[in-house]
């Protein structure tokens, strides 16, 4: 094929979904992964039409530590090689880290850290072979902050996406290969319907701390593009990821602290 292949892991909603459309929407054909085959196979059929790429679809859900291995044989079956990947699957899990069962826990890190490493660690010897590739790692203003009480390993799941991401980018960036982690603050997405917290977090956060999740998608398609290691797309999320550097820890943790209970579901 000559157009260059996306592959968009979480890309039956939200930032995922509007990741493939724009990815779409500039030659790419794309690869969308997700655990919804009927979304997944929607949104490809759509984006065909609408933007006359080839779009392939395989279900999976990446808590299977086979799962990644699986993603990539099916693109391989199909002639394909991955030039770009966007690892933007990912959800909160409610409750305190006592209070849940591991193997719950155990899926966040498969799903949030150890799947988007080893499709990067996959992908990556081609792009750099090929002097061409892009990696976004949807990360989260969360992973810029201090960590709050409840959903535990999310904003560190985050922060590994962070920094994993700087080191990538400080590798590649002389080869063709441009990496950068994508870090929106509040947006709108079924994100927070999975996670059970929409009610308590709308009522409680200004309407000007939200974006949408084309706006989140089209910042993170741009900086990657520019190659730049971190994204933190709206001026309020950008202001609070720069506060966060110049507070003393302690205050900011009694800041979070003091905050957990309007975004958090313990």
């Amino acid at each position: 094929m000559d157009r260059r292949l996306a592959l968009v892991t979480g890309a039956s909603a939200g930032i995922g979904a509007a990741f493939a459309r724009i990815l779409a929407s500039h030659g790419y054909d794309v690869a969308l992964t997700a655990r919804r085959a009927d979304r997944l196979d929607k949104l490809a059929e759509e984006v065909s039409l609408r933007y006359g790429v080839e779009a392939l679809t395989v279900a999976a859900d990446l808590a299977d530590p086979e799962a990644p291995g699986h993603v990539l044989d099916f693109l391989t079956a199909h002639g394909r090689t991955v030039d770009a990947l966007v690892n933007n699957a990912g959800y909160g899990l409610p409750g305190a880290y006592a209070d849940t069962r591991w193997d719950d826990q155990r899926a966040v890190i498969q799903v949030m850290m150890t799947a988007p490493a080893e499709l990067a660690h996959r992908v990556l010897p081609g792009m750099l072979h090929r002097k061409f590739g892009r990696i976004v790692n949807v990360a989260s203003l969360a992973g810029l902050v201090p960590g709050v009480a409840g959903h535990t390993l999310y904003g560190a799941t985050k922060a590994f996406l962070v920094r994993f991401s700087q080191s990538l980018h400080l590798e590649t960036q002389a080869q063709g290969v441009h990496v950068s982690a994508l870090c929106p603050g509040f947006t709108f997405s079924e994100f927070h319907d999975v996670a059970g917290t929409r009610a308590q977090i709308t009522q409680s956060t200004p309407p000007w701390l939200w974006l949408g999740a084309d706006e989140v998608a089209a910042a993170g398609y741009e900086a990657v593009e520019a190659n730049r290691a971190i994204c933190v797309p709206g001026a309020p999320n950008k202001a609070i990821a720069a506060a966060a550097k110049l507070i003393p820890d302690d205050w900011a943790m009694a800041l979070m602290a003091s905050q957990s209970s309007r975004f958090r579901k313990l």
